[in-house]
C-alpha cells in the first residue's frame, strides 16, 4: 500500500493579489480542503470588535485586533489544518500570514505547537504588479480595504518590504496578472520541482 505525504499550501500575496481565486484552483487540481481564514473567523472577529467599540472593518491599524483577535484567528486555522492531515487530506490555506513572514522558523514552530503529523509545506507567492492590484481593490469594493486605498504608498512599500523567510517549505511563485488564474503552469512546476 503506497501512502501519499499530505500537502499544505500556504497561498500568501497581499490584498487583492487574486489569494482566494488561486487557493481554490490549487484546492481543486489537488483535492485538498480549502480553509480561508475570513470564512473561519469572520463573525467572532467583527462581533469581538464590536464588543472592544472598535471598528468592525479596521484591523490594519488596530491594537487589539493584532494582538489579541488575529492570533486567534490563526490559531484556528491551523488548528483546522491539523485536523485535515491526520484525516490524509491535503490542505490550501487563503490567508495573509504577512506578519508572521520574518520568523524564518514560524514553520517548524507550527508543527510543534499545532501537532501537525508529516507534511509537505509549499509556499505560493501569489504576484500581482502594484497598480494592477489597486485597481482590484479598488473594484471589490470592501470597507477594509479603505484603509489600504488612502494610504496606498505606506501599504504598497510594506508590502513589498515585507518577504517571506520561512525555512522548512517550498517555495512556488504563481504570476496572476492575467485575467483568469491559469493553475497549469504552476502545477507543472510543483511537479517538476522547479521552484
Amino acid at each position: 500500500m503506497t501512502t501519499t505525504i499530505p500537502k499544505v499550501f500556504f497561498v500568501i500575496g497581499p490584498a487583492g493579489s487574486g489569494k482566494s481565486s488561486v487557493s481554490r484552483l490549487i484546492a481543486q487540481r489537488f483535492g485538498a480542503a480549502y480553509i480561508d481564514k475570513d470564512t473561519a473567523t469572520i463573525r467572532f472577529t467583527e462581533l469581538l470588535l464590536k464588543l472592544n467599540n472598535s471598528d468592525p472593518n479596521e484591523r490594519d491599524n488596530n491594537e487589539f485586533y493584532q494582538s489579541t483577535i488575529m492570533p486567534l484567528e490563526y490559531a484556528s486555522i491551523l488548528d483546522l489544518t491539523r485536523d485535515n492531515l491526520m484525516a490524509g487530506n491535503s490542505v490550501v490555506l487563503d490567508a495573509p500570514f504577512g506578519k508572521f513572514f520574518p520568523d524564518d522558523d514560524y514553520l517548524s514552530k507550527v508543527r510543534v505547537q499545532h501537532q501537525w503529523p508529516e507534511a509537505e509545506l509549499v509556499v505560493v507567492h501569489v504576484r500581482l504588479a502594484g497598480e494592477a492590484l489597486r485597481q482590484r481593490l479598488i473594484a471589490r469594493g470592501y470597507p477594509r480595504d479603505e484603509w489600504k486605498l488612502s494610504n496606498w504608498e505606506t501599504f504598497w512599500a510594506g508590502a513589498q518590504a515585507n518577504s517571506c523567510q520561512w525555512k522548512e517549505a517550498r517555495h512556488v511563485d504563481f504570476d496572476n496578472s492575467a485575467a483568469a488564474a491559469d493553475i497549469t503552469d504552476f502545477a507543472s512546476a510543483l511537479t517538476s520541482g522547479a521552484a
